[in-house]
C-alpha cells in the first residue's frame, strides 16, 4: 500500500535532485556562450554590438545548452514526487534517475567540445583574424555543476536503495 504524498517523506537527496533541476533550468537563462578580445580595441567594438550578439543564453546556443538542463529538472520532479512509492524505487527509480543525470551531464560536455560550432566556419575565420575568443560563460559552469550534484546524488541514492532492500521487513517497517 503507497502513503499519500508528503513534504516531510521526501528524503534530502530527493529534495537535492528537485534543486539541482532547478539550478540547471535557471542556469539556461544566463550567458552559456561569449565572446570577447585581448585586444582593447577589438573589446570596444564587441562593447558597441548588440548584448545578443556577444552573449547568449541557452535558449540561444546549441542542442547541447538547452536540452540537457530540462531532463534534470523532469528527473528532480518525479523523484520529488514518485520517490516515495516502493514499487517505484525498486522497480529502478534511482537507477533511472542516475541514467538521466548521466546522459545530461555528458550532452553538457559534449556542448561544451563543440562550443565553437555554434559559429559557422566563416565567422570562426573572422573571430580567429580579429582575435577574438569564443568561451563559456556562467551560466553553462552552473548548469555543469547542477549536473555535476544530480549524478552524484542519484548515485548516492542508488545506494541508499540497495542498502533499504537488504533490510528485513520488520526493519523497514520500523523505520518508516
Amino acid at each position: 500500500m503507497t502513503q499519500p504524498f508528503s513534504v516531510k517523506s521526501v528524503t534530502w537527496r530527493e529534495w537535492l535532485g528537485l534543486a539541482a533541476g532547478l539550478l540547471a533550468l535557471g542556469s539556461t537563462f544566463l550567458p552559456w556562450t561569449t565572446l570577447s578580445a585581448g585586444k582593447p580595441d577589438i573589446e570596444n567594438i564587441l562593447d558597441q554590438l548588440p548584448h545578443g550578439d556577444v552573449v547568449r543564453d541557452a535558449w540561444h546556443s546549441s542542442f547541447f545548452a538547452w536540452c540537457p538542463p530540462l531532463p534534470l529538472l523532469v528527473a528532480g520532479l518525479v523523484v520529488v514526487v514518485f520517490g516515495r512509492i516502493r514499487n517505484l524505487r525498486v522497480s529502478g527509480l534511482p537507477h533511472l534517475w542516475l541514467v538521466v543525470a548521466a546522459a545530461s551531464l555528458l550532452m553538457m560536455v559534449i556542448g561544451w567540445l563543440t562550443l565553437d560550432w555554434e559559429f559557422d566556419a566563416d565567422q570562426r575565420g573572422i573571430f580567429d583574424a580579429a582575435g577574438i575568443t569564443i568561451g563559456a560563460g556562467f551560466g553553462r559552469y552552473l548548469g555543469l555543476f547542477a549536473g555535476l550534484v544530480s549524478v552524484v546524488v542519484a548515485f548516492l541514492d542508488v545506494r541508499a536503495m540497495r542498502a533499504e532492500s537488504r533490510q528485513p521487513r520488520k526493519a523497514r517497517s520500523k523505520s518508516l
